[in-house]
């Protein structure tokens, strides 16, 4: 299985195991998606975002001295978008709504992270 199926499988199978997940992307830390299950417009600026996100969470933690970035969440008023430092070259993002159970979304889609990082080095 190609680098890129993997990563796909990973979106898909955390999208599967989580019924509150409304969108899940891989993007690399350069801002362009690698795999997704979102619309490709609203991909291309999420995967931008996102990346960027990720990039100044990873700088205030560093500035807080809180350790290594692991996650960055962004809440509004009809949803969350978290974003996970899936190592040095990727990004895990996934949105879920804000009244949805929080805690297996973060519990999966901090494993899927993990996998991301690993498929990636």
């Amino acid at each position: 299985m190609s680098r890129h199926e993997q990563l796909e499988q990973v979106a898909k199978d955390l999208r599967e195991n989580v019924p509150d997940i409304r969108g899940v992307m891989v993007a690399s830390n350069e801002g362009l998606s690698i795999a997704t299950d979102m619309h490709e417009d609203e991909a291309v600026r999420v995967a931008a975002v996102c990346a960027a996100a990720a990039g100044l969470g990873s700088r205030i933690v560093t500035n807080a001295s809180l350790g290594e970035a692991e996650e960055v969440m962004v809440k509004g008023r009809d949803g969350l978008l978290l974003i996970y430092i899936a190592g040095k070259t990727g990004v895990l993002a996934v949105r879920a709504p804000a009244r949805g159970n929080l805690g297996l979304v973060r519990l999966e889609a901090s494993a899927a992270a993990e996998d991301i990082r690993r498929i990636l080095s």
